[in-house]
């Protein structure tokens, strides 16, 4: 007497259900993320003509652009810098300090909504608190004399985009970080308390070690989101101010420098900085997983 087994399906009615469901983000990921950054790639190497060459790499070495490149890097440094360390206190306040628990929900709601409020809103809002007519600058100087311009300072310039961007690089180390902060265990705490360790031998031996990875990372990833920010720079300085996206935007969208593929260059020269961050934060993400399991 002979049985017969019945073959399976090749694929599984399940494995279809699973694809489809992560159909819409591959085709959207296909068709706004790789199709054009392999475009820009590829026009980064031509001529207007269509013909191969090196010269848009070469432009980028020029001195107007590599000033625009230093430019840009000071400002993401700076403002991912500061974000990070006024994030990490505020993060550490609401997560360990003494704070009540209510102003946790309200300020990572506030974060979340913060750390995506950009662009021409975000500047108008500083240009009405901090620009030359602004609520803050008019308030300074009718009631206590102080007029915060004649101490040097602009808004439209390299410190008034660093306080701009902060805006959102505050909250988003918030979010980012709050969660490290609570991996730390309590019993790590108690551990060195009972062989002697103060509060500062504990920070410095303990915690800053293992939350080390995730505040490198979480800074890295700050300077990335600077970094390929225009739309503020752009409604807040114009171009007075002389960053790579602005740069970009007058080579592609300009009447005066347009050159569309050494605007393809130079946003080849932004992925490859933006890449690079990216990539160090994804592994440090990953090592401060495993120290926090």
């Amino acid at each position: 007497m002979t049985t017969t087994t019945a073959s399976a399906p090749l694929i599984s009615k399940r494995a279809i259900i699973d694809w489809l469901g992560i159909a819409p983000f591959m085709i959207f990921a296909l068709m706004f993320l790789i199709i054009p950054t392999l475009y820009l790639v590829t026009g980064a190497f031509l001529t207007p003509a269509g013909e191969f060459t090196f010269r848009n790499i070469a432009d980028l070495f020029t001195p107007s652009i590599l000033s625009a490149y230093w430019i840009s890097i000071r400002v993401s440094v700076a403002s991912s810098l500061g974000g990070a360390l006024i994030g990490f206190f505020l993060a550490w306040a609401i997560v360990l300090g003494g704070l009540p628990t209510w102003i946790r929900s309200g300020l990572l709601t506030f974060s979340g909504v913060a750390s995506n409020f950009a662009g021409v809103p975000l500047a108008f809002a500083f240009l009405a608190t901090l620009g030359r007519t602004g609520l803050v600058t008019v308030f300074l100087r009718d009631w206590f004399g102080f007029n915060l311009y004649s101490t040097g300072f602009n808004l439209l310039s390299f410190f008034g985009l660093t306080i701009t961007y902060m805006y959102f690089q505050i909250p988003l180390m918030v979010l980012i970080l709050t969660p490290a902060l609570d991996g730390i265990k309590k019993e790590w705490r108690e551990a060195a308390e009972i062989l002697g360790a103060s509060t500062w031998q504990y920070w410095r031996m303990v915690a800053l070690p293992i939350l080390w990875p995730s505040l490198l990372g979480t800074t890295l990833l700050l300077f990335a989101n600077a970094f390929g920010a225009i739309a503020t720079a752009y409604a807040l300085t114009g171009s007075s101010l002389n960053i790579v996206p602005i740069l970009l935007y007058a080579q592609i969208r300009g009447d005066v420098l347009h050159n569309p593929n050494l605007g393809y260059a130079l946003a080849l020269g932004m992925i490859v900085i933006t890449g690079i961050s990216n990539i160090l934060y994804i592994w440090l993400r990953m090592r401060a997983e495993r120290w926090q399991k």
